[in-house]
C-alpha cells in the first residue's frame, strides 16, 4: 500500500472517483492510528488529552493508497475530504424503493401462507380424489418449508450468539 501526503491523497482520490464514475467500487477506511503495533486498548486512566493521528485508506481492486492525518490538520482535511465525497456521491444510484416494497410484500405473503394450515377435505376415493391428493401434497410441502424456516432461524441465532461472544471476548 502506498503512503502519500494529504493533498496527494485528495487528488488521487478525486481521480479514482472520476475513473469509477460509470462503473466500479471504491472502499474507504478511516480509523485511529496507533503506534504500538497491537490492538488499541481502552484504559480508564486519564488519557483524554492525548491525540492520535488518523489513518485513511482507499482501495479499489487495482490501486491502494493511504495517508496519515495529524490531529492539527484534521479539520482542514475533513473539510476537503467531505466536499470531495459530497461531489462524488452524485453518481450513486438511487435505491429502487418500489422493488424493495414489492419484495417485502411478497415475503409477508409467503410468511402468512406458511402460518395458514392447508385444509384437507374431500373423499379418499371417487370424485374429488385428485383434488384431495393435491391438498395432501401441498400440506407436506408446507410442513417442509416450515421446518426449513425454523432451521434457518436457529442457525441465524447461533451465528449471532457466536459473533456476540467473540466480540465480548476481545
Amino acid at each position: 500500500m502506498q503512503l502519500v501526503d494529504n493533498t496527494t491523497f485528495i487528488r488521487k482520490l478525486e481521480q479514482l472517483f472520476e475513473a469509477t464514475k460509470d462503473k466500479g467500487t471504491v472502499w474507504l477506511t478511516h480509523k485511529r492510528l496507533t503506534y504500538d503495533g497491537g490492538d488499541a486498548v481502552m484504559h480508564d486512566r486519564d488519557e483524554s488529552n492525548k491525540e492520535y493521528p488518523c489513518l485513511v485508506r482507499v482501495t479499489d481492486k487495482k490501486t491502494q493508497f493511504s495517508t496519515h492525518v495529524k490531529p492539527g490538520d484534521l479539520m482542514k482535511f475533513h473539510a476537503t475530504y467531505g466536499s470531495l465525497l459530497k461531489a462524488s456521491f452524485t453518481t450513486l444510484r438511487k435505491r429502487d424503493k418500489k422493488r424493495e416494497k414489492q419484495r417485502a410484500e411478497q415475503a409477508a405473503r409467503r410468511k402468512q401462507r406458511m402460518a395458514e394450515p392447508v385444509v384437507i377435505k374431500g373423499p379418499k376415493r371417487g370424485n374429488g380424489r385428485k383434488k384431495r391428493q393435491r391438498q395432501v401434497k401441498a400440506a407436506i410441502k408446507l410442513e417442509a418449508a416450515k421446518a426449513r424456516a425454523v432451521k434457518k432461524e436457529e442457525t441465524r441465532t447461533k451465528t449471532c450468539v457466536l459473533e456476540r461472544s467473540t466480540c465480548h471476548n476481545l
